[in-house]
């Protein structure tokens, strides 16, 4: 019986652990619903890019771009964050921030070093 308990909650685990790595729809960068276009102007209209730039990339706020970050984490840093003001569900509700994050998944990463020409050029000038 002991052994039988052990199975079930064996795979029980191996089942949550491949659903966990399912990608659904936030994993592919976008939130259900959520439209990327309205992300643009909340970003602007907001001013996100005044400390994280216009790439999500730059300047001296916490670089966006690519993010790690899925919805609900993400969520949680902008209601509580560590170095920027608080945006609160009443300043930016929810369905907003899901717009901004969406938005966010589709600007595109920084090249690697590698794939820099000036960057490569300078190297082989040393």
């Amino acid at each position: 019986m002991q052994r039988f308990v052990l199975l079930v909650a064996a795979g029980l685990s191996l089942a949550i652990a491949v659903q966990a790595q399912t990608p659904g729809a936030a994993s592919q960068g976008r939130a259900a619903g959520a439209d990327a276009q309205n992300g643009k102007r909340l970003y602007l209209n907001y001013k996100c890019y005044a400390c994280h730039g216009y790439s999500g990339q730059n300047g001296p706020g916490t670089r966006l771009v690519p993010t790690r970050m899925t919805l609900p984490i993400f969520t949680s840093y902008v209601r509580n964050p560590r170095q920027m003001p608080p945006y609160t569900a009443q300043v930016v509700p929810d369905r907003e921030l899901a717009d901004i994050w969406t938005y966010l998944q589709t600007l595109p990463k920084s090249p690697a070093a590698k794939d820099v020409p000036l960057l490569n050029q300078i190297l082989a000038e040393k």
